[in-house]
């Protein structure tokens, strides 16, 4: 039985950059939270937990300390009211998610009507639209993007971990709601270079093993992406493999949501090697 890594895989920068940030800032005495889970990875975040970085719901939990801003952002109304209430803030949003949401700001202080393209329930999205003020449309659909009505000045920018192909299919409808359009395409290379890597792979591959927290959606579209080619699970940990699923397999192709941690990577890619 072969198995392949797929050429992406795994943390991207913004992702290193968080842990590192939150490693950085932990504290023994529990007052290190970050507010929201710091990326979507369960283990990583209990891994944190034990080093010294809590988790926060709400500002409010906290009455002291450092509250360090997970790598989705958050919208200027959390800088201010982590300022009045003392708290020591540590920012460590992505730096493609901050492009996401100055683009946003920008373009409604210069009059556009903005548009995000993403998903309405995901933390990232929420942000970008707290930074429009409250302001932009969020679509995720072309048909949702057929539905809204035309505009003088249109601003389109997008969630950093949104599919690429989809994201050219509904910026198509919004062409025509508008003569004067910007585009922002705000979407992160590590996830076009993740997507891409993957539908190669799963396309040489019997079964395609995709790892990352049930909870992620750059994972769960990876996950998508490859149940296109190839029988494919989601999986979070080694533990979930079963044994049925590698009867008559002799390629197995493995890749990992930018979440999720090398050493879950490696433990699935051993316990396959081993089979």
């Amino acid at each position: 039985m072969e198995v392949i890594l797929a050429d992406y895989l795994g943390f991207c920068y913004g992702v290193k950059r968080a842990i590192s940030i939150a490693k950085e800032n932990a504290s023994s005495d529990g007052k290190a939270c970050t507010l929201g889970p710091i990326i979507h990875n369960p283990q990583m975040v209990e891994r944190l937990r034990s080093e010294g970085v809590g988790t926060v719901d709400e500002l409010a939990e906290m009455d002291e300390g450092t509250i360090i801003i997970r790598s989705h952002g958050v919208g200027p109304k959390i800088y201010a009211e982590a300022e009045k209430r003392g708290l020591e803030l540590v920012d460590a949003t992505c730096p493609h998610v901050k492009k996401a949401q100055l683009s946003a700001k920008a373009l409604v202080d210069d009059g556009y009507s903005v548009v995000i393209i993403g998903e309405k329930r995901h933390p990232e999205v929420h942000s970008i639209f707290e930074w429009s003020d409250g302001k932009a449309a969020i679509v995720e659909t072309e048909e949702e993007a057929e539905a809204l009505h035309s505009c003088a000045k249109l601003g389109i920018v997008c969630q950093t971990t949104f599919s690429g192909a989809k994201f050219k299919q509904i910026v198509s409808r919004l062409l025509e709601k508008s003569r004067d359009i910007r585009i922002q395409r705000t979407i992160c290379t590590a996830t076009d270079q993740r997507q891409a890597a993957a539908l190669e792979l799963a396309a040489k591959v019997d079964l395609m093993l995709v790892i990352g927290g049930k909870n992620s959606a750059n994972t769960t579209r990876l996950a998508r992406i490859c149940e296109e080619k190839c029988l494919t699970y989601h999986i979070e940990t080694a533990e979930e493999l079963q044994d049925e699923w590698f009867d008559k397999i002799e390629k197995i192709g493995i890749t990992a949501g930018a979440s999720t941690p090398d050493w879950i990577i490696k433990e699935v890619y051993k316990k396959c090697q081993n089979r």
